[in-house]
């Protein structure tokens, strides 16, 4: 991967007298050994000395080492400003600092049982016999630094205040910072924008290109809070883990981890993942007591090991209402949980609608009167909470929660009323719709109010015809993402594409094609560059196969750079097969914006190839093949063919090697 995440280095600036009244030259020890053991250990480097544009360097700093994937700290010498950074990085950070030192370890009181690694210094500046290994020594100790995010808190600030947390770094945001936070602004409008059209493919490849891990972090959890949403849960508990593992703490990424882990017991229907979920948010409580939401998930969970019980596939209506009433010391526990939640937060009407639904199903199965006081109580508190709602992204459902309070307190004309008004403010999200419905659904089974539950499925069941499910219009049986060589240019020097291979490749790839039963329900990924990809797309029209082109650079650039350039013939081909296209090209500058300024030569090809991969995989991991044409050798740059066998292979093992020696 190209992109690298980011260090500040904390030393000295200039020449200054060292440990022994010697002159040091500290910018040689940045450039000669500093900066090399960086970018060897994969990271970027930036002091701040390097800063140009005016201002006051102090908010440069303090944002650097906020936000830093790393902070490398020089304390050879007693030099103050260095010493208040480092304070400043113990403060704001639990971890990632790398203590360095020439010629001598210093005996500070706060930092002398800290490992620090000794480098040598000779006439000026690094030792020209020991700079090599010193090199290779404090690369090795910036890398398990990296590793070691989250073992041992580094800092002795929060070793000794162990309840301390971390800031935010999002709401400590000040200052130009180079420009950071303007390239920042730029970048969450891509994510954003990637979310509004549904592309978590897009947002997957921009949470790879954040310059720091705190905006992988947020990217990750967003896109599998996204993921979950339609229903892909396995592959966003996997984001969620990368975002989680940088920012452990993070509330919303560890209810959604929840989440997951609850849709994926209920997809296998194993206890011992439902039982995950239960753990998962009792050890969330454990930090957020008074956490509405987290309470609220808590009592969805006992809610689910409830139905699912009494919901067996072969049981009859009569048996589900039996077993129902017989589990009901879980139903009492979800209305515990429910309750709590809205306890905690009394705006929170979603847990008292809840721990009020459930109240009324345990006296409509039980009829013991154990929570009559508290219903007619919480009735009242649910409807001012709901109707208080002044946020129209939560509007739809405040207005379905008065819904089911027609369902449980009133009429089939109040129903459908409350119901329609909460339709009228929906958003366009059939999956909101879909959640007030099942809730419907489950009332209807246990045979509660049924003239009212019966009103408020018409209303859902008309809105919901109206609306397809969003990104599911056409769900693929198979993905086929495609990359392959290029042919090769009549000035190769050694030859790996040849045109007279052509038609033996074309066999080649739609006998695989064949194999793989490929038809209309699939989906292909390709470039549509001249040779492999071309020859790819082909095969997957005449077989009906729906193509989609994700090209690295702008259709026009694309033409030059990867059709053209092996003769006139390709492009008449290849605007053939693009005449063919059901769907529209999609070019990464405009998808995605312009590769980051960071970025080495050649990521474009990378980027794109992620790109591919990533929208293949959000249709599920079992789905996705990667066909490839391909001599077994490394290409010429990054993102080439081998790239993506690798991590396709890492992923999935589908694969599909196209062997050009063997043709």
């Amino acid at each position: 991967m190209s992109i690298k995440p980011h260090a500040f280095v904390a030393m000295p600036f200039g020449t200054k007298p060292g440990p022994d009244g010697q002159l040091v030259d500290f910018n040689r020890v940045y450039d000669e050994l500093i900066r090399p053991a960086l970018e060897q250990a994969g990271l970027t480097a930036f002091r701040a000395d390097e800063e140009t544009r005016p201002g006051d360097i102090r908010v440069d700093m303090f944002q650097e080492l906020l936000i830093a994937d790393l902070v490398v700290v020089d304390i050879t010498i007693d030099n103050p400003n260095v010493w208040y950074e480092l304070g400043v990085r113990h403060a704001l950070r639990a971890r990632g600092v790398v203590l360095v030192s020439g010629g001598h370890s210093s005996k500070a009181f706060d930092v002398y049982t800290d490992r620090k690694l000794r480098y040598g210094i000779r006439d000026g500046g690094p030792d020209p016999e020991t700079v090599a290994s010193d090199c290779e020594h404090m690369r090795d100790m910036i890398a398990a630094t990296m590793e070691s995010w989250h073992g041992r808190k580094m800092s002795p600030v929060y070793q000794l205040i162990p309840n301390l947390k971390e800031p935010d770094w999002q709401s400590l945001r000040v200052g130009n910072f180079r420009e950071f936070w303007e390239a920042y602004d730029a970048w969450e409008e891509k994510i954003s924008r990637a979310r509004r059209k549904g592309r978590v493919g897009d947002m997957l490849v921009l949470a790879d290109e954040a310059p720091v891990s705190a905006f992988r972090a947020s990217a990750w959890i967003r896109s599998g809070k996204a993921l979950r949403r339609i229903g892909h849960y396995g592959f966003a508990l996997e984001q969620l883990e990368k975002g989680l593992a940088i920012e452990p703490e993070n509330l919303a990424g560890l209810r959604e981890k929840g989440m997951c882990l609850q849709r994926l017991a209920l997809q296998g229907r194993r206890g011992f993942e439902l039982e995950m979920a239960r753990s998962h948010y009792r050890t969330i409580l454990q930090d957020h007591p008074r956490d509405a939401e987290t309470w609220a998930l808590l009592g969805r969970v006992e809610k689910d090991a409830w139905t699912s019980i009494w919901r067996q596939p072969d049981a009859s209506a009569a048996q589900r209402i039996e077993d129902a009433r017989y589990e009901d010391a879980l139903l009492r526990a979800a209305v515990s949980c429910y309750g709590t939640a809205f306890r905690s937060d009394p705006k929170h009407y979603y847990s008292g609608i809840n721990a009020l639904t459930l109240m009324h199903l345990q006296e409509h199965l039980i009829g013991d009167g154990a929570y009559l006081a508290t219903m007619e109580i919480m009735g009242g508190a649910v409807r001012f909470a709901a109707e208080c709602e002044e946020d129209p992204e939560k509007l739809y459902w405040a207005r379905s929660t008065l819904g089911d309070l027609q369902v449980l307190l009133g009429t089939q004309a109040s129903v459908q009323s409350a119901y329609k008004e909460a339709v009228a403010v929906n958003r366009d999200s059939w999956f909101a719709l879909d959640s007030s419905r099942q809730q419907l659904l489950m009332l209807q089974e246990l045979g509660f109010r049924p003239e009212n539950v019966s009103a408020g499925l018409e209303v859902f069941d008309r809105a919901m015809k109206r609306m397809p499910v969003p990104g599911r219009e056409w769900e693929p049986r198979n993905v086929f993402v495609f990359a392959g060589h290029m042919v090769d240019a009549p000035d190769r020097d050694q030859p790996r594409f040849p045109e007279d291979m052509i038609e033996s490749a074309s066999e080649r790839i739609a006998s695989v094609l064949h194999d793989l039963g490929a038809c209309p329900e699939d989906l292909a990924l390709t470039q549509g560059a001249c040779g492999a990809d071309l020859l790819f797309t082909e095969a997957c029209q005449s077989l009906g196969v729906q193509v989609t082109w994700l090209q690295p650079f702008d259709e026009p650039e694309f033409i030059r750079r990867s059709v053209v350039h092996c003769g006139e013939h390709w492009r008449d081909r290849y605007l053939a097969a693009r005449q063919r296209l059901q769907q529209p090209i999609l070019a990464a500058p405009k998808e995605l914006g312009e590769p980051p300024d960071y970025t080495e030569p050649g990521y474009a090809y990378e980027r794109c190839n992620r790109w591919m991969l990533y929208t293949a995989l959000v249709w599920g991991i079992g789905k996705v093949h990667f066909i490839c044409l391909w001599n077994g050798a490394r290409g010429d740059g990054p993102g080439g063919t081998a790239d993506m066998y690798d991590e396709v292979a890492k992923r999935t093992g589908q694969v599909h090697w196209i062997d050009t020696r063997q043709l």
